[in-house]
């Protein structure tokens, strides 16, 4: 992390320096266990002129935290291309590399960590949430500002899912990480159909979702195997008879 020469460098620029030393630090050990001494040393400076930069640990991790959740919201982003399914799978497997690549420092940004009981810190995890769940909006082409009251119950579910499962699987890692992003993905399916099951109008958004679905896709995995192709459609499709959809376990 350091290249053990020195050199003068300018205000922002030493700033960054010193939040993508914090983030590479919070990222293996728990922001508690790291030191204003180690980050100093990591960055090839002297602690008082860490605290020149930023007044306290809190400030600096509060910055190294600002940086960690813009790079995790982007990780929704996809191109509103293609089976969702597919785009799903692509945006859990950003997901869960980024939480794989920052463990510890994940952990800090969703639990808290030493900055628990700051605002900014808690308004940036929030906004992390409200990202991803703003892109799965747009992928389903509903308008963010106005989704209907069980599409909205869903979508934020799955997130909390999404983001529970992750802290929950970096305690060990039992499990492949493939097979838990692949499950993710069936999970929104699943949380989808069960809604449907209470909601016309969820039904549609579900059939809608599931028609262009190929059947070799994620949702087409999940539940080809229960209806089959129309005879009319000479490409294989995942069916979309959603009353056959909720009997899937």
């Amino acid at each position: 992390m350091t290249t053990g020469v020195r050199r003068r460098m300018g205000v922002e620029e030493r700033r960054q320096q010193l939040i993508g030393v914090a983030l590479e630090l919070f990222s293996h050990r728990s922001p508690d266990d790291v030191s204003i001494d180690e980050i100093a040393a990591a960055a090839g400076i002297s602690r008082p002129l860490v605290y020149h930069y930023f007044p306290g640990k809190l400030s600096l991790y509060e910055a190294a935290l600002r940086r960690a959740a813009d790079e995790l919201a982007l990780r929704f982003e996809e191109p509103q291309e293609g089976p969702l399914g597919a785009r799903l799978l692509r945006v859990m497997g950003r997901f869960f590399a980024f939480v794989d690549d920052h463990g510890p420092g994940f952990s800090a940004l969703m639990r808290g960590g030493p900055a628990v009981g700051s605002s900014r810190a808690n308004a940036m995890i929030d906004e992390v949430r409200q990202a991803a769940y703003e892109q799965i909006l747009a992928h389903l082409g509903v308008d963010r500002k106005a989704p209907p009251a069980r599409l909205e119950l869903v979508v934020r579910s799955w997130v909390s899912l999404a983001e529970s499962t992750a802290l929950i699987w970096l305690d060990g890692r039992r499990i492949p990480r493939a097979e838990l992003e692949l499950q993710l993905v069936h999970d929104f399916a699943a949380l989808a159909a069960v809604s449907a099951a209470y909601d016309a109008e969820m039904a549609g958004i579900l059939v809608r979702i599931l028609v262009d679905e190929p059947a070799d896709g994620p949702f087409g995995e999940l539940v080809g195997g229960w209806w089959p192709s129309s005879p009319r459609d000479p490409a294989p499709r995942c069916p979309v008879r959603v009353d056959q959809l909720l009997l899937i376990e």
